[in-house]
């Protein structure tokens, strides 16, 4: 299994591992924010509050986690060849609709600091679901392999 990676295979899968649960730390928190900035009337201390703890949640640990994920998780994927399983598009499909839930929630946070939010707290607590339900499929297609 060690492949081109040798004996850092264990650490790249760690740090992939790692890298993963930031992201997900992250995916799942910045939606909870938004459903609570969504009652901050704009301008307000506590909108700007808010404003401060979205952006460095996204800035310092989401998209840093999110590249870090990607990049361990190809190391992996050449590695092991993975790229050839059934299972593994599978997972690469849903990790492309992470990808793109990330997207739009730092879309959504640039809309929030300019107090241009479009969206309900209703409507962030469905999103707030996604990022789960995604990352069970992910986990199922990774560790179960049913194709």
């Amino acid at each position: 299994m060690a492949g081109f990676l040798g004996d850092a295979y264990s650490w790249v899968k760690a740090l992939h591992i790692i890298s993963v649960i930031a992201w997900m730390a992250g995916m799942l928190y910045l939606p909870r924010l938004y459903v609570y900035h969504c009652t901050a009337e704009p301008g307000s201390k506590q909108s700007e509050t808010f404003k401060i703890m979205e952006r460095r949640l996204l800035k310092a640990i989401t998209t840093p986690a999110m590249i870090a994920s990607w990049v361990f998780g190809l190391l992996l994927m050449v590695n092991l060849e993975a790229w050839t399983e059934p299972w593994f598009h599978a997972k690469l499909t849903l990790l492309i609709g992470m990808q793109i839930v990330h997207g739009a929630l730092s879309r959504w946070r640039k809309a929030f600091e300019r107090d241009e939010n479009r969206h309900s707290e209703t409507y962030y607590r469905y999103m707030n679901e996604v990022p789960t339900l995604l990352m069970i499929g992910i986990v199922i297609f990774v560790v179960v392999k049913p194709f």
